[in-house]
């Protein structure tokens, strides 16, 4: 025994029946405070909860929607402009060929002497003319790619910041 025990003995068997009743009182009180609500109030409250959620998915999901449809507007609107501009450079090469073809014609009736000269800048036009256009048309894709890819980023990062800030 400690000394604590030998100053101070248990003298009955009283004082453990006591702390059990006062510990089973403040057991009950706390239980009272801290009861659930009745079933048909937590019914009621789940099914507001479970309406609230629904509601914010319907609006993410038109969120999504709206900006899916913007997004497939822009890679559209940018996919005819690519073309167009495809076209107009494939247009310009026709033109400078044919406008090579008719230089070369009239010089090869011309003279004979100068038709390796005329053929040789004229191929030299066509491909700096062709290499001009396809540089052009490259830029244009790579352009047009990095818009369409910082959309969908930011597209992305809306969505995300509107599904956290709902939830």
């Amino acid at each position: 025994m400690n000394k604590a025990e030998t100053e101070y003995p248990v003298e009955s068997g009283g004082t453990f029946f006591k702390g059990i009743f006062i510990g089973g009182l403040l057991g009950a009180a706390a239980a009272l405070l801290f009861a659930p609500k009745p079933g048909r109030e937590m019914r009621s409250d789940l099914s507001d909860k479970l309406s609230i959620a629904t509601d914010k998915t319907k609006e993410v999901a038109g969120a999504v929607t709206d900006k899916t449809k913007t997004l497939a507007t822009t890679v559209s609107e940018k996919a005819t402009d690519l073309a167009g501009t495809v076209s107009a450079k494939a247009s310009d090469i026709f033109t400078t060929v044919s406008d090579s073809k008719q230089q070369i014609a009239a010089t090869l009736s011309e003279t004979g002497k100068k038709i390796g000269e005329t053929v040789s800048e004229a191929s030299k036009d066509v491909a700096g003319d062709v290499k001009d256009a396809s540089k052009d048309v490259s830029n244009e894709a790579k352009e047009a790619s990095k818009d369409i890819a910082d959309e969908a980023k930011d597209a992305k990062e809306e969505v995300k910041s509107s599904y956290k800030s709902t939830y």
